[in-house]
């Protein structure tokens, strides 16, 4: 499948790389077996990795667990959501609710924030658009280690300089009391060393027009016992991580959501 897109605010188009994907269906199709192969050098988790920090999504540090057999999108069929101005447009599953909300406080004028929800009313992933830029500062008593489980291209317009990757589709864990999980589209570094205080959902937009991130959070950290960490994850093991990536069904319906993303003019 290929998903094109301008970016956040009129840039170039997302791109997913064909040859990363297998057994994609069209837009809407009911087969229920989409599902994208992982970057075998790029992708962390693989048992080994080839690639720099940078290819990875920013860490060296393989799983826990090879990446074997991938979760198979579930849903048998699916529909796209697009704003009323039709600025941004994702697939979901048919039975998902994606919908549009106030957009937080402090975000730039025009910005979005569209929430997808199951149908039970579990929160999945939300866009928001028009958000300031966030400051990238870890004092180095507070870093903790983080792997990347999961890292995918995605071919999309964003904005660069220091501490950016090419935009990388992550789940990614922080080692805390648990290990704790988050997937989101992101081109922001981790952190040095496979350490960071937080992991970034976001990707920069052009200047002064606010970043964008779609994903479960915007920011993943290592939890204190009494926070509530929904609605990132929370693993015993990194190989309970990895079996996540590799065979949950949710994991692989919110993976083709969150890469069908397009955003237009």
């Amino acid at each position: 499948m290929r998903s094109k897109a301008k970016g956040p605010f009129g840039t170039s188009a997302v791109l997913l790389a064909a040859a990363m994907l297998a057994g994609c269906s069209s837009p809407q199709a009911s087969g229920p077996a989409w599902t994208a192969k992982p970057d075998t050098a790029a992708t962390a988790g693989s048992g080994r990795n080839t690639a720099s920090p940078a290819a990875s999504g920013a860490s060296a540090t393989p799983a826990a667990t090879p990446p074997g057999t991938r979760g198979q999108a579930t849903a048998a069929a699916w529909k796209t959501y697009s704003d009323p101005a039709k600025t941004v447009s994702f697939e979901l599953p048919q039975d998902w609710i994606a919908q549009s909300l106030a957009p937080d406080e402090g975000t730039l004028p025009g910005a979005l924030k569209i929430e997808v929800k199951k149908p039970d009313g579990t929160f999945v992933a939300a866009l928001r658009t028009g958000l300031p830029p966030s400051s990238g500062d870890c004092p180095d008593g507070s870093r903790r280690p983080y792997t990347v489980i999961s890292s995918l291209p995605v071919e999309l317009s964003a904005g660069g300089g220091e501490g950016t990757i090419p935009p990388r589709m992550v789940f990614r864990v922080i080692q805390g009391y648990k290990y704790f999980g988050s997937y989101g589209i992101t081109n922001v570094v981790g952190g040095a060393d496979n350490q960071s205080c937080e992991l970034r959902n976001i990707v920069r937009g052009p200047a002064g027009a606010g970043d964008w991130s779609f994903g479960d959070v915007v920011s993943l950290k290592a939890f204190a016992p009494e926070e509530k960490v929904a609605p990132a994850k929370a693993f015993d093991t990194l190989g309970q991580a990895a079996e996540y990536v590799r065979e949950s069904p949710e994991f692989a319906n919110v993976q083709r959501m969150l890469m069908s993303l397009e955003i237009k003019n």
